[in-house]
């Protein structure tokens, strides 16, 4: 049984996709830049949002980045007057983490600022015992915001368990030999899910549990 259990957000916990597509779209309107496809859009989600840009735009000026960042975040704060929902079965696996006293943690390409405002709309933020953003430490794939978390929790990664929908939360897990397991509903495709040799891909949140509370044979 693994004693902590790290969730990415965006795509994972809470299906935002769309709005997150939908933001990006208005703001390089905004910004004057080309508009991209949803899905190329789509495949950044995870991480951090400059970095999520220049991948976006490799050739816009920092002024640019700035601008693109600046109305993006203008957008999607107004879109948060409504809370995006939860994926399904949720809070049932967070529930059941915490009554198997599993410790829960994210690490989310959101902003510090964005994610403790999520958390304040729908009062999620008391499910988890800490949490690293993109702006806090390096942005994912990196494996330091990983690091932290366990250093906060003194877990090490063989005891714990990354769940995330992009390479981006794979990958990082992977990097510190991490056991880590994909969600099939979110931004990426099984096949790229597939690359980066989860224990599973699974298709509903509440599939995760026998995963994590099986007992050692």
């Amino acid at each position: 049984m693994y004693s902590l259990v790290i969730f990415d957000w965006d795509g994972t916990l809470m299906n935002s996709a769309e709005r997150i597509v939908s933001c990006l779209t208005k703001a390089a309107i905004k910004t004057e830049l080309p508009v991209l496809t949803p899905m190329a859009y789509q495949q950044i989600i995870g991480l951090g949002l400059r970095e999520a840009i220049r991948q976006l735009y490799p050739d816009i000026a920092e002024k640019q980045v700035e601008a693109m960042r600046d109305n993006y975040s203008h957008y999607f704060v107004l879109a948060e007057e409504t809370p995006n929902p939860l994926f399904p079965g949720a809070l049932h696996v967070l529930e059941a983490l915490r009554t198997n006293s599993i410790g829960t943690a994210v690490a989310t390409g959101k902003s510090r600022k964005g994610l403790d405002r999520v958390w304040a709309n729908t009062g999620l933020g008391v499910w988890f015992d800490t949490s690293r953003c993109a702006d806090e430490t390096e942005s994912k794939p990196s494996p330091l915001m990983l690091e932290e978390i366990l250093a906060d929790m003194q877990v090490t990664p063989e005891q714990a368990l990354m769940v995330g929908d992009t390479s981006f939360d794979l990958e990082m897990a992977q990097r510190i030999g991490m056991d880590r397991v994909g969600v099939s509903y979110g931004a990426h495709s099984l096949e790229v899910l597939a690359d980066y040799q989860p224990k599973a891909i699974i298709h509903h949140l509440s599939d995760l549990l026998p995963l994590v509370l099986a007992k050692p044979s």
